[in-house]
């Protein structure tokens, strides 16, 4: 049955707005400016409400249920980031204001970027890109500027490993790098010694995601930033996976020279929906005059009568500003507000239960799906989803009826190293009978592919909508599922 949109449900004279009596004197419009007709629905307020409200419930978010999604880190978003988020002056203020009126915002910009350097190891931070991947890009450019400052125009080549994010060699071809490939090796490393032969004195650096998107931590870490090093070029980290590192490994220690935080995956700030994100980034110290500015710092300092004064202050080679006044404020104080929650031993405990989770599933359902590299996974995990014994079977077949199970899919087809990749992440915050149910799941479509694969095939079979075609979809976008009798 096709859902009614707000457009059928309307019935003529049927108000859901009364406006008040207008206060100020009426003017008459310019022929012209005034339609005579507008096709709007006609529908009380309770209907717009429940048909929204029935809308809304068609949807997949976070609060219910489990999203396994790879990479992505889909955890719970806790409602007491969201209660400090709407205290009245931060979600009033405004970036204009004079500092002396914003002095509270300002500190806890300043404590946001003091606590992100502990927690990585890095010499300064900027908070000002919106998401992860304008993070990358500002990490890819500051990288670019310090070779330039030392007249080293000829690195031009941007080193990426084929386990690295898919957002890694798009970063780098918009700055304008040859990106150049580093293959895996048989234990999901980089490998060695194509790193070697690729590095010379066109290499301007390397783009690292540790742990890697086959959920490994690379065991050659230390040689990899070494051999780069060497070469006279700059380590980027991916920080996409730094839930998998807290208050265990820092970034910086390890000889990472430049490194994009993402704010929405480690630090629970509201994930998807277009935004908006936040993707600080973190540089060592001879990287910190390049950072986007402006930066928050002390430009007074107080004493036992008065606090300090904050403001902002413009790096000596700033690569200039990336986002419209100071960044996303409210993910800072969601952020903030997690951070300081769990202290340090929490946010060390947050990638211990993340790890656990992680490896307690993979030992729940390896037994049914082909772990392509056999070792202990960091945050998450990588199968085959195919079967050698049926194979018209694949990764989407199983990914569309986990849906019937009421679960939705893992992430499909990535890393591309990997064949039918279903790449797997619990997250800290879901609960062991969680993990049972969906381990259930995934060995229940298991023998599914193999007695009854046309349940595959033909998946999902729950839901308001069965099986698209997908391909069809992508290139004939439908955005509008009902139009105005004079507009068809």
């Amino acid at each position: 049955m096709t859902e009614k949109t707000v457009y059928e449900l309307s019935s003529p004279g049927r108000p859901g707005v009364q406006f008040p009596d207008a206060d100020v004197p009426s003017v008459e419009l310019p022929a012209g400016f005034v339609r005579k007709d507008i096709p709007l629905p006609e529908l009380s307020e309770v209907d717009v409400i429940r048909h929204y409200m029935h809308l809304s419930h068609l949807n997949y978010s976070v609060d219910e249920g489990f999203y396994p999604l790879g990479s992505c880190t889909m955890k719970y978003n806790p409602r007491v980031n969201e209660a400090m988020a709407r205290l009245p002056g931060f979600a009033f203020s405004h970036p204009l204001q004079p500092i002396e009126s914003i002095q509270g915002n300002l500190a806890l910009m300043y404590n946001l970027q003091e606590l992100l350097k502990e927690i990585a190891g890095f010499a300064s931070v900027s908070l000002q890109p919106s998401a992860g991947a304008q993070g990358e890009f500002t990490g890819v450019t500051i990288i670019r500027a310090y070779h330039q400052s030392r007249r080293d125009t000829k690195r031009t080549k941007m080193l990426i490993p084929d386990s690295a994010h898919g957002t890694n060699p798009a970063s780098s071809a918009m700055i304008g790098f040859e990106v150049v490939g580093i293959p895996t090796d048989a234990r999901g490393n980089a490998d060695l010694e194509a790193l070697k032969a690729a590095c010379d004195d066109t290499v301007a650096g390397i783009m690292l995601t540790n742990p890697n998107t086959l959920g490994l931590f690379d065991e050659n870490i230390l040689q990899v930033i070494d051999i780069v090093h060497k070469s006279g070029g700059l380590v980027y980290g991916d920080g996409a996976n730094l839930n998998a590192l807290l208050g265990i490994v820092r970034p910086g220690d390890l000889g990472i020279d430049v490194m994009h935080f993402n704010l929405h995956k480690t630090f629970s700030t509201p994930h998807g929906g277009g935004g908006p994100g936040s993707g600080p980034v973190g540089v060592c110290e001879a990287l910190k005059e390049f950072l986007p500015g402006p930066l928050v710092a002390v430009i007074e300092e107080g004493d036992d009568e008065m606090p300090p004064l904050f403001g902002f202050y413009q790096p000596e080679k700033s690569i200039g500003r990336v986002k419209a006044f100071n960044g996303q404020f409210g993910m800072f104080v969601r952020a903030y507000t997690y951070i300081m929650m769990h202290g340090a031993d929490g946010l060390r405990r947050v990638s211990e239960l993340a790890v656990l989770n992680a490896n307690y599933l993979l030992s729940k359902i390896r037994s049914a799906y082909k772990l392509p590299y056999d070792r202990v996974c960091m945050h998450e995990f990588v199968l085959e989803g195919i079967f050698p014994d049926v194979p018209d079977v694949h990764a989407l077949d199983i990914a569309k009826r986990l849906m019937d199970y009421d679960f939705h899919p893992p992430t499909n087809y990535f890393p591309l190293i990997v064949h039918e990749a279903l790449m797997i992440e619990p997250t800290e915050t879901e609960s062991i009978q969680t993990l049972d149910a969906f381990a259930e799941a995934m060995l229940a479509i298991a023998r599914e592919a193999h007695e009854k694969p046309e349940l595959l095939l033909t998946a999902p079979h729950k839901t308001p909508i069965r099986r698209l075609d997908e391909v069809k979809a992508a290139k004939d976008l439908v955005l509008c599922c009902w139009l105005p009798e004079k507009a068809e």
